[in-house]
């Protein structure tokens, strides 16, 4: 697995990116507060048969920052330059979390770069009581106070803890200020491209932990079910952070949504 920095077209600077392997390409994107390396156990597995690029989002990691008012759309375009710059696609995207919505989001707004989608723990349609929790968190990220222990025992359980460790890891390094604007973004973003999915032909796959309360089984089913060709896929007894607490799983699971066929695409 190398580590590289790609240079962007104005105004995203830089990019940096883990990639491995060969063939039909996968790009990754993690949640907030995380970094490529969160994909780790996927890549592993994944480079076996495909070019897995695992992305730092913005503020993350080794990229920069995209400005403290950018919204989701900004981050969606962020993802198709990257693309771009890359020089690859169609690609398979799957994103965990915030990654999720900006997969979910190039997916409606670039269908022409993307071959499958994959949402991890995605969200849609929060409710007005988990609408107004999470934008009270993104606030408080805002002014500074960063709470580590709150998220960690929401997205594990008390079996997770070599998981838990690396993620509290990962978190308390973080850049304060890209985490916070991309806890903005994903706070304000769960319904930004709700009414996009009845648009999505490609093979989509929308895939949760059981247990875990703000992503829930609901929204999975809920994105599922409006895309043309949607599958959701719930896993039991797991939270918020599936890909390392159930990583064989997740990965089987994967690699069945990259063997299903690809919608033909019609000549420009």
């Amino acid at each position: 697995m190398t580590l590289t920095i790609l240079q962007l077209s104005e105004p995203y600077g830089q990019v940096a990116f883990r990639e491995a392997g060969q063939g039909e390409p996968v790009v990754l994107i993690h949640g907030v507060g995380m970094q490529s390396a969160a994909w780790g156990p996927q890549i592993d597995a994944l480079s076996a048969t495909h070019h897995v690029i695992a992305v730092d989002m913005p503020g993350h990691g080794g990229s920069d920052p995209l400005p403290e008012v950018a919204e989701l759309p900004g981050f969606v375009a962020w993802a198709s330059e990257v693309l771009t710059a890359m020089g690859v696609g169609p690609v398979n995207l799957a994103g965990h979390s915030m990654g999720a919505l900006i997969a979910g989001g190039m997916a409606i707004e670039h269908p022409e770069q993307i071959r499958r989608v994959a949402v991890v723990n995605g969200v849609h349609r929060r409710s007005a009581g988990a609408r107004q929790a999470v934008e009270a968190r993104a606030q408080e990220i805002r002014q500074g106070a960063i709470d580590l222990e709150t998220p960690l025992n929401r997205w594990f359980t008390p079996n997770d803890c070599a998981a838990r460790d690396q993620v509290a890891r990962w978190l308390g390094a973080v850049d304060p200020s890209g985490y916070a604007t991309a806890y903005g973004a994903f706070a304000r973003g769960d319904d930004t491209y709700a009414d996009g999915w009845q648009k999505v032909a490609c093979p989509m796959l929308a895939l949760t932990g059981d247990g875990d309360p703000n992503s829930t089984p609901e929204m999975s089913q809920a994105m599922a079910d409006a895309a043309q060709d949607g599958e959701a896929v719930i896993i039991e007894d797991h939270r918020h952070m599936v890909n390392l607490t159930a990583p064989d799983v997740v990965t089987d699971i994967l690699q069945a949504w990259l063997a299903r066929p690809a919608t033909e695409r019609s000549p420009e």
